[in-house]
């Protein structure tokens, strides 16, 4: 039954931050200023890694590992609060040799001798149970308990158990970020309290994909926001916004006019509570590179200021977070 009524103006916050970039002058410096322009969500997104798709054991302790520090999270939900924003702890698997997290799988059925999806989720649920633990005792508003997984997305048995687990120790709101054209192929929505997904999808297909997605928002009855969106400041990335690697010179009008019709598209849907845009990182480039970043942050661009109208707008018709 849908309940939750937050409309979400948030940005995803610390991407790519390793071991020793949080709880810095420059950290600090860039949530002030992501908080400046009108967001009152935060999605504090940290990684760890496992070897490949076909590893089974996630390092995000220890010596060895690159993920930001339990310190140093604390420290982002902390400074995060204190200037008012909500918070949705969002800890996110990787393949240190590059190979994106979607293509994380094993064989169905467990083959004696070779790597299983038994053995990853039991390593991935150590993962997830280590930060609802510490998103329980910093009071974050929202927990995310996986990103992208495609074909992790099928084993419906090994969510619904670890769902069950993170409730025991975490009282808070729980969702799953599905990557985008994935929206119809979970089937375990019910187990959390809200949908949401990467809403990259081509500048001329929002309307499409919207009334794509709206068709699976009824059918579960459950709130729906975008836990990622945006697009990079290139020429050409309106077509294609989740290809970081794509090729083109900078450009903020694509940026800018890609958030404008995303905005325009999504505000006639009562039903899309928001976004956690993508992305603001923890170490921002002076201003006076704005023009030549290519990348996904708005900081300096003329994106900023749409986002910032865009959600001084949405925060004045609804009167703050209830």
């Amino acid at each position: 039954m849908k309940t939750w009524e937050a409309t979400v103006c948030g940005m995803t916050w610390g991407w790519t931050g390793v071991r020793g970039t949080w709880n810095t002058p420059d950290a600090e410096h860039s949530i002030e200023k992501m908080s400046a322009i009108g967001v009152n969500w935060v999605g504090i997104a940290l990684a760890a890694v496992q070897d490949n798709a076909q590893s089974t054991d996630i390092l995000f302790q220890g010596p060895g590992s690159p993920t930001v520090t339990d310190e140093e999270v604390r420290w982002a939900i902390r400074k995060s609060k204190a200037l008012g924003l909500k918070v949705c702890l969002k800890p996110v698997v990787n393949c240190n040799n590059g190979t994106w997290r979607a293509h994380i799988g094993f064989f169905d059925d467990e083959i004696p001798g070779e790597p299983s999806w038994r053995q990853w989720f039991a390593s991935y649920g150590r993962f997830i149970m280590h930060y609802a633990a510490i998103a329980e005792e910093e009071g974050c508003e929202m927990l995310c308990i996986g990103c992208e997984m495609v074909q992790a997305d099928k084993r419906e048995a090994e969510w619904r158990a670890l769902i069950g687990e993170v409730r025991n120790v975490y009282q808070g709101l729980i969702t799953y970020n599905c990557d985008k054209y994935q929206e119809e192929r979970v089937k375990w929505w019910d187990a959390v309290d809200i949908i949401s997904s990467s809403g990259y999808y081509p500048v001329k297909e929002w309307e499409t994909q919207l009334d794509r997605i709206e068709a699976v928002v009824k059918a579960w009855d459950k709130p729906f926001f975008f836990m990622e969106a945006g697009c990079p400041s290139r020429v050409g990335s309106g077509m294609k916004p989740n290809d970081w690697n794509w090729v083109g010179a900078p450009s903020e009008e694509e940026q800018s006019e890609y958030y404008k019709t995303m905005f325009e598209s999504c505000g006639r849907r009562d039903w899309v509570q928001g976004y956690m845009l993508w992305d603001w990182p923890a170490k921002l480039y002076e201003p006076q590179e704005a023009s030549n970043n290519d990348d996904y942050c708005m900081y300096g661009k003329k994106a900023e200021d749409v986002v910032r109208r865009y959600y001084t707008s949405l925060s004045e018709q609804t009167s703050g977070v209830r």
